[in-house]
Order: structure tokens, then C-alpha cells, then sequence
């Protein structure tokens, strides 16, 4: 296929361009119309997979042949694929899914679609016909997961097949079209492996993390929005060990944990008269009913922050979540405020010493300039001192410069710090290299 969602055009037409009397667009939405109609339902709704997608295929080229027998054998095949993705898939997305090199994609109305590849942003030549047409498109990937979206709930997050997060917004609050965003994760989740090829961190630390998730030590994973905060969180959960009882809880499930004892929950969002909805904090208290091991929570973005700390207070260790923010510090403040905005009236001095009391570590992870993704502090929070929560730093990665690429360069460091938390994980059976954590420069870029 060729690069950044464009298809094969022959010389001398452009995209959209005319066929006979009809031009593409057209031609294309003619034969799908003619397609449903000549459609058996009753004959389809027995068919399943690749069955049903050859012998539609069949009435397509059938259609083809019949509405403009002058087609290339380019065009042809052009026409009859847009026309199988436009009814079994999702339009004109089918092109930019398919290529494993997108890591997001940004729809801002039908005509500008940009796409995220290898850190940079580009701008694709995929369009849809008009924002009806990029609608029919939103409603297909929420319906399939239950939710809605309308006038009346014009703002939804969805996932699709494969776990990709998307997040849609309609107008009237979009003033130029339908906008959506896709966060795409793939079928298959990123390995320890592939995070050290990528060098987001280095083998040192994820010795300490591995050790840590085992001895069941409380961490929060913190970063801004795109740093890879999801994906450091599968990646640390394959250290759980099997036999333990998971439970996560999402706003849209996009985690993909490898154990076997796994229960997912997913919150749910108000129906059309308003009622009905589950937040998160509501599926906290029920996971702590469920006989967990470990809680996780796709992010923390609410009052279930305090239900969070309150579980790793009360026997869940080895729990986790992600919040958004720009630093280990910046991450305790975000807890408070979280906590503050449920409305739970608190000293802040007793809120501090439950966050210090339950949180053991904060990973900090950032995307640096030009698109790479760095674990950029390994953060041990110790106690309290006053009203002050005390941390240390481990690990930390400095940025050294930018190279003539425009991206970013510098070095992981230990500080020099061994952490309080080490006879907790010797009494795990875990043994670290006694000089692992002597003051050094670990890896440079």
C-alpha cells in the first residue's frame, strides 16, 4: 500500500477526479447505494467473516462492470475496496488502520486529516465526502461499544477492535465539523524488549521495576497527554505474577494486561435522559468487593483518586494508575486536586499523609521534542515531614541537546540514592546488583 493512507491513482487523474460522466466519489456512492439495495438480508445475516465479505465483493464487481465498464483495472480495484471498507469498516480510516507505522490519528472535520508516524505530524490525503459522511463513521465505532453520540451527548470515548482509544466530538461544541482523535495501540501490546530497543529506559531500571511490581509497591505512572503513560503500564503489569486476581477499571478499555486472572470494568456514560451512569469511583468501591490483588486504573481523572488511595491503604498493594502531569511533584499536587474536586472536605495535612502512607513510587515518563519517549525520573516517595511529603529521585534522564533532526538527546543517570524500599524487596526473595544504583551515567543516546 502506498505511504500515508494514499492509493494507487493512475496518470492524470487526481483523487475524486472524473470517471465517464460521474467522478469517483460519486461513482462510489452509487454502487453503495445499489449495494444495499440489492442486498438479502436474510441470506447475509447467515454468512459470517470472509464469506460474507467475498460474496459481497462479487456484487460489487458485478456493479462495477455494469454502472461503467470503462474502468482501469486500478480504478476497478480501488473502487470495489473503498466500497468493502465504506460497508464493512470504517470509510476512508481503513487506509491509515492499516498501516502499523500510525501511532494517532487526528480528524479535524472531513477534509484535514493528519496523522502521527515516528513522533511527526503530517498531513494524509485521506478525506471523506462531507460531514455527514465522517458522522456515519463516528456513530459506527461508539454504537459498537455501546455508547452514543448526538446533540444531546455530542462529546464520547470509544476504543476499537484492535484497543485503540477514541476520543469524538460533534458540533455543535466542534465549530468546523466532527473531530476525532485515535490513539492507536495495536493488536498486540509492547514488550519489556521493545521499550529497551526503543530507549525509553534502561535495563538497570527495569530491574527495579520488575522488583518493584513484584513485592507488590504502590505506583503511580505520571505524564502528559501522548508520553506513553498506557503503554508503560501494560508493560509493568506482565510483572504481576500469574496467579494474583487483577481488576482494571477504564473509561474506555484500552489496557491489555497478559495474565490469565484478569477482570476488566469499563465505566459507563448517562443514557439520553440523563441517568444511568457508573463513573469510576463507583466501580472502585465494587472492585474492593470483588476480592482483588491488585486494582488498576487506567487514569485518574476524578474523585475515585481518593478511592485509589484509600485501597492501596487497606491491603491492595501492588496497585496502580496514571495521572496527568509534568512531574513527580506535579503528580502529587494532581492527586490532591483530584480529591479536592469530589467535593471531599479533607484537611490537607491528613490528605498528604494518605497519599504519602499509600504511594510508593512515581515513574515519570515525557515525550520529548522531535517524538521520543523517555522514562525522564524514577521517583521513591518516602513520608511526611510538616505538611510536606518527602521524595528522593533514583533514576533520573537528562536532555542534553537537540541534533540536527530536531530531536532530542541526553543520558539516563543513577543518582547515587539506594531506596528505603530494598529490604522489602529482599523479603520478596529479591536480589538486586549490590552497585546498581552507585552514581553513574547508565546510557547515553
Amino acid at each position: 500500500m502506498a505511504t500515508l493512507g494514499r492509493l494507487p491513482t493512475p496518470p492524470g487523474r487526481m483523487h475524486g477526479g472524473a470517471i465517464g460522466n460521474k467522478s469517483f466519489d460519486e461513482l462510489k456512492k452509487l454502487i453503495h447505494e445499489k449495494l444495499v439495495d440489492k442486498l438479502d438480508l436474510s441470506k447475509v445475516s447467515d454468512l459470517e467473516g470472509e464469506t460474507l465479505r467475498r460474496e459481497i465483493r462479487m456484487v460489487v464487481e458485478h456493479l462495477c462492470d455494469t454502472e461503467n465498464p470503462l474502468l482501469n483495472r486500478m480504478e476497478r480495484e480501488r473502487l470495489i475496496e473503498e466500497v468493502l471498507n465504506e460497508t464493512f469498516g470504517l470509510g476512508p480510516l481503513e487506509q491509515l488502520l492499516r498501516d502499523e507505522s500510525i501511532s494517532e490519528i487526528m480528524i479535524n472535520g472531513p477534509y484535514s486529516i493528519f496523522c502521527e508516524r515516528r513522533g511527526k505530524i503530517e498531513k494524509t490525503d485521506v478525506k471523506f465526502r462531507d460531514n455527514q459522511h465522517l458522522l456515519q463513521i463516528i456513530d459506527r465505532i461508539v454504537s459498537k461499544v455501546g455508547r452514543r453520540i448526538d446533540e444531546t451527548s455530542p462529546m464520547c470515548d470509544a476504543r476499537l477492535v484492535d484497543g485503540s482509544r477514541v476520543n469524538a466530538i460533534i458540533p455543535p461544541l466542534a465549530l468546523d465539523g466532527p473531530a476525532v482523535s485515535i490513539r492507536r495501540f495495536g493488536s498486540k501490546a509492547l514488550k519489556l524488549q521493545d521499550l529497551l530497543d526503543f530507549k525509553a529506559f534502561t535495563p538497570e531500571m527495569a530491574m527495579v521495576f520488575e522488583g518493584a511490581i513484584k513485592a507488590k509497591m504502590n505506583v503511580i505512572i505520571s505524564g502528559g497527554t501522548g508520553s506513553g503513560k498506557t503503554t508503560l503500564l501494560n508493560t509493568l503489569s506482565s510483572f504481576i505474577p500469574p496467579g494474583e486476581r487483577v481488576l482494571t477499571i477504564e473509561d474506555a478499555a484500552e489496557l491489555q494486561l497478559q495474565q490469565d486472572h484478569v477482570v476488566r470494568l469499563e465505566t459507563r456514560p448517562p443514557n439520553i435522559e440523563g441517568k444511568g451512569a457508573i463513573p469510576a469511583r463507583l466501580l472502585v468501591k465494587n472492585a474492593l468487593r470483588m476480592r482483588p490483588d491488585r486494582i488498576i486504573i487506567g487514569e485518574c481523572r476524578g474523585s475515585e483518586a481518593l478511592d485509589m488511595i484509600q485501597a492501596m491503604n487497606t491491603g491492595h498493594e501492588g496497585s496502580m494508575t496514571t495521572v496527568h502531569a509534568n512531574t513527580p511533584r506535579d503528580a502529587i499536587a494532581r492527586i490532591e486536586t483530584l480529591i479536592a474536586m469530589g467535593g471531599i472536605e479533607i484537611p490537607i495535612q491528613a490528605m498528604r499523609h494518605q497519599i504519602a502512607s499509600a504511594v510508593d513510587l512515581i515513574i515519570q515518563v515525557n515525550r520529548l521534542q522531535g517524538g521520543p519517549r523517555k522514562v525522564t525520573s524514577f521517583t521513591e516517595v518516602l513520608n511526611m515531614e510538616q505538611n510536606t511529603i518527602i521524595m528522593q529521585e533514583i533514576f533520573r534522564y537528562r536532555q542534553l541537546g537537540i541534533d540536527q533532526n530536531g530531536r532530542a538527546f541526553g543520558q539516563f543517570e543513577a543518582t547515587g540514592v539506594r531506596p528505603s524500599f530494598m529490604p522489602r524487596l529482599e523479603a520478596a526473595g529479591i536480589r538486586l546488583p549490590p552497585n546498581l544504583f552507585a552514581e553513574r551515567v547508565l546510557l547515553r543516546d
